[in-house]
């Protein structure tokens, strides 16, 4: 950026603009992510967030986000001889993205035990990362969820989670032997059956050398410049999770084939491609048959990962509208000062607050052993998926209008967020998806949905009232998983405010009571500035 740009033009004066939100500590400036993190994790969460927001406030890493989403990945099927080499070349602003995410131990801060709730640091790490890029978080958080799949078959697996846990960032591809950090994907779905693996059509065959060669297609590989994939197959007519690496052990490059690269609406700095797997050599992960039960906990983590994600997405917008509202004048006023402006921010507000204590309590349970909180865990983080991710949209949006037509713009940060929006919603299981897991859930695990229950009495028994009687009739019908999931979260959420300022905690029950269709529509009166005291910066 220019450091003192030409405002006295020929026909006029440049003035009556907000400054840009760079060279700020985007952790310290965020009281609700600052109040969530001191409440779940203490004070070890707290420096290593406020050692990152430094950095990702820069205005060096904001640019690096911006580039790196600019400059769209290549892919080079054939080197110039013709060989077959299928690599994706990046904007170097992605590698340097990679690395200060892989400096900060995103990916493996919640299997390095810094102390109270270790998964709460990997969920605000990720969030506060992703003000900056979300491009760069995807393969981030496939590498975290890789872990727990992973050790599943240790014998395999220990030599990637070793160079996972204890490596650094090492781009080029090589035998992992040779790397000093690696990182891992998940590549699962196929055409015909998107999210219904079931319906995958991959094959494995059993090798002499004790591997397995794989024939198929996916629809959907993110990330395809990873060290390894963890992906699904027949075997014998059962479906089976194997490991397939990228370079084989011998150095070659394995059969592979990166068919193209998706042309997406938003999340451009992240590779997403189709492949091929023409006999691709892959290891077991998890016994014979057990493919859906290997790689179900890593579905769990990397929803937990979306939930973070859209939660940073959501902070940056709002961040943005807040730092343009309070800079800028309209009709005599600044726009944070106008009263109508007031109530959207103020409501903006409460809904990411909402979203803060959601993602970071369930988080911080991540890693009980208590089966009860387990299961409860498995409910709860389907339920953010659902609710935030449905949400984040039309967050963003409000948060652009904030800035007049210059939102809609591609030079400002907030037309890139707006295309970022809707992506976490898709991932790791859309909408129908998410609600109908939910019913599932509550059906096969009832000590689920009885914690739920026991956390929301303890603070309003009306509020668990209020969700017993959507069950006072039995088991709900699918078609009306949406209402159920919609429901359950927002009551969790206004449980878990408990332990926010009073202006909050009744504004978010006031939405409850008296849902609005848009943010600011709502006709119950809330403590304005209190809320808003508390998103100034």
């Amino acid at each position: 950026m220019i450091k003192e740009p030409r405002i006295n033009l020929a026909t006029h004066d440049v003035f009556n603009q907000a400054k840009p939100l760079v060279d700020r500590n985007l952790f310290l400036i965020d009281q609700a992510m600052v109040d969530g993190v001191r409440r779940e994790a203490g004070d070890w969460l707290f420096q290593k967030m406020s050692v990152l927001g430094e950095e990702v406030g820069s205005e060096q890493v904001l640019n690096w986000g911006d580039q790196a989403n600019r400059h769209a990945p290549e892919l080079q099927q054939f080197n110039r001889f013709g060989a077959r080499i299928d690599h994706v070349e990046f904007h170097p602003s992605y590698h340097d993205l990679m690395s200060l995410a892989s400096d900060h131990r995103i990916h493996v801060v919640a299997f390095s035990k810094p102390g109270k709730a270790p998964h709460a640091g990997y969920a605000a790490l990720t969030a506060l990362f992703t003000q900056a890029d979300h491009a760069t978080m995807c393969p981030t958080t496939m590498t975290y969820a890789a872990v727990p799949a992973l050790l599943k078959s240790p014998e395999i697996g220990q030599p990637w989670v070793d160079k996972i846990i204890g490596g650094i960032y090492d781009a080029p591809l090589r035998p992992i032997s040779e790397k000093s950090g690696v990182t891992v994907g998940m590549v699962m779905t196929e055409k015909q059956g998107g999210s219904d693996v079931r319906a995958n059509t991959t094959t494995a065959e059993a090798l002499s050398d004790g591997g397995y060669a794989l024939t198929g297609h996916k629809w959907f590989c993110s990330a395809p410049m990873s060290d390894g994939f963890l992906t699904l197959a027949y075997l014998d007519g059962a479906m089976t999770c194997f490991l397939v690496p990228r370079i084989l052990p011998d150095g070659s490059l394995n059969t592979i084939n990166v068919m193209r690269l998706k042309d997406k609406l938003g999340n451009i700095g992240n590779a997403s491609s189709e492949i091929e797997y023409h006999r691709a050599w892959a290891e077991r992960i998890g016994d014979p048959g057990a493919g859906i039960k290997s790689i179900i906990e890593m579905v769990h983590h990397t929803r937990l990962g979306a939930v973070s994600a859209t939660l940073g997405i959501m902070r940056m917008a709002l961040a943005q509208a807040i730092n343009h509202a309070s800079g800028r004048m309209a009709f005599q006023k600044r726009l944070i000062d106008q009263p109508v402006m007031r109530a959207v921010l103020a409501d903006l507000q409460v809904e990411y607050e909402a979203a803060v204590a959601l993602v970071l309590h369930i988080a911080a349970r991540f890693n009980s052993h208590a089966p009860e909180e387990q299961a409860y865990v498995r409910l709860a983080v389907a339920l953010a998926k659902y609710l935030l991710t449905k949400r984040c949209p039309n967050f963003v949006y409000e948060c652009l209008e904030c800035h007049g037509g210059a939102g809609y713009i591609q030079d400002g940060p907030v037309a890139r967020l707006y295309r970022e929006a809707p992506l976490n919603a898709i991932w790791e299981g859309s909408g129908n998806v998410i609600a109908l897991d939910v019913l599932r859930t509550l059906a096969k695990e009832p000590v689920a949905f009885e914690t739920y229950v026991a956390k929301i009495e303890v603070v309003d028994p009306a509020l668990s009232g209020d969700i017993l009687r959507l069950f006072e009739n039995g088991a709900p019908p699918e078609s009306s998983a949406r209402h159920i999931a919609e429901r359950m979260a927002l009551t969790l959420q206004s449980a878990l405010l408990k332990d926010a300022p009073m202006a909050v905690s009744d504004a978010h029950r006031a939405r409850i009571a008296d849902p609005s269709r848009t943010y600011g529509g709502g006709s119950v009166q809330i403590d304005i500035d209190a809320i808003l005291e508390r998103a100034r910066f």
